[in-house]
């Protein structure tokens, strides 16, 4: 027999990424539409072991569907890690009335989703981080805003690296997955990207690449980096002593998680949003929502997690055939 439900919680995990806000007024809104209670939970799973858990209407995800950051916050829980935590968590949403919980965030999110499953607590996860590495969906929200401040960013530093015919090397953000990079360089026209999924020789892919292009008169060099590769000082400090090219390095850091999301992350964000509510008034629980092809699926949260994505790298030719 399927859960009654009657209040929805809805709570961000993880790291924070552009388009959130706009998940939880999609969520907030179309439950309270559909006759629902919604009650926000703060500071992730956190939130709900330390009872900061707040009643939320209409009004309370008013003007925030073009805001960046997060109106509910989010932190780290070690203490959620351990089973006697998620059963605090589990009984602290019966103790608030919570019957179901929407879960924004990315993979530790969703394990955290599925611990909640196994104490009774019914849970949707909706994909949100800006590495775009959840395994079982296309896209994930804040992925598209993420990029276009990077391009942003790049085309001003650009401007710079031309007029003193230097070598701008970029770390761009992507810890484990080089989607950010991979798109990133191509868009800003970088003669080298790097990213965690493929190996790379220095003389070879980047030295050479250099030395090449310099005949052609060019004097000026981007170099796009992702974060899990390695650090864009040391890659920087090695070009210039083996080409003698002045060489700087820029991180563009967590700007990349900030920002008024693009209208791809808004209506990516609404849409599934509205999606986690529809499969839990239909008693459809412990799924991840996720994007293909432009879609809307969903996976149980144990296949969700299961799943595998692999990055595009013929995507890299592109990027070193039209960047000279």
């Amino acid at each position: 027999m399927a859960t009654e439900i009657k209040t929805i919680g809805v709570l961000t995990s993880g790291g924070d990424a552009p388009g959130m806000n706009a998940a939880i007024r999609a969520v907030v809104r179309t439950a309270i539409m559909r006759g629902y209670s919604v009650k926000g939970i703060r500071h992730g799973y956190n939130g709900l072991l330390t009872g900061d858990i707040i009643d939320m209407n209409l009004r309370s995800v008013s003007e925030i569907i073009h805001r960046g950051g997060i109106i509910l916050y989010t932190a780290r829980c070690l203490e959620f890690k351990t089973l006697e935590g998620q059963q605090r968590a589990a009984q602290a949403c019966r103790d608030n009335g919570i019957d179901a919980l929407v879960v924004i965030g990315g993979d530790g999110s969703f394990r955290g989703c599925k611990d909640m499953a196994a104490q009774g607590i019914p849970c949707v996860g909706l994909p949100g981080t800006i590495d775009n590495d959840i395994a079982c969906s296309d896209y994930t929200i804040g992925y598209d805003t993420a990029m276009n401040t990077a391009v942003e960013m790049i085309d001003k530093l650009r401007d710079t690296t031309q007029s003193h015919d230097r070598c701008s090397v970029v770390e761009v953000m992507g810890r484990n997955a080089g989607y950010i990079a991979l798109n990133t360089g191509i868009a800003v026209g970088a003669l080298v990207t790097l990213i965690p999924e493929v190996p790379y020789d220095l003389e070879r892919d980047v030295i050479a690449k250099m030395k090449a292009t310099q005949k052609t008169g060019k004097q000026h060099f981007i170099i796009i980096i992702a974060e899990g590769v390695g650090h864009a000082q040391d890659l920087a400090n090695e070009i210039q002593s083996r080409t003698g090219i002045d060489s700087r390095a820029t991180v563009l850091g967590h700007v990349q998680r900030g920002g008024s999301p693009t209208l791809r992350d808004r209506v990516t964000a609404s849409r599934m949003g509205y999606h986690a509510v529809e499969l839990l008034r239909k008693g459809i629980y412990n799924r991840v929502v996720a994007t293909k092809a432009e879609s809307i699926v969903d996976y149980d949260i144990s296949v969700a997690l299961s799943m595998y994505k692999t990055i595009d790298t013929t995507l890299l030719d592109i990027g070193s055939t039209i960047s000279i």
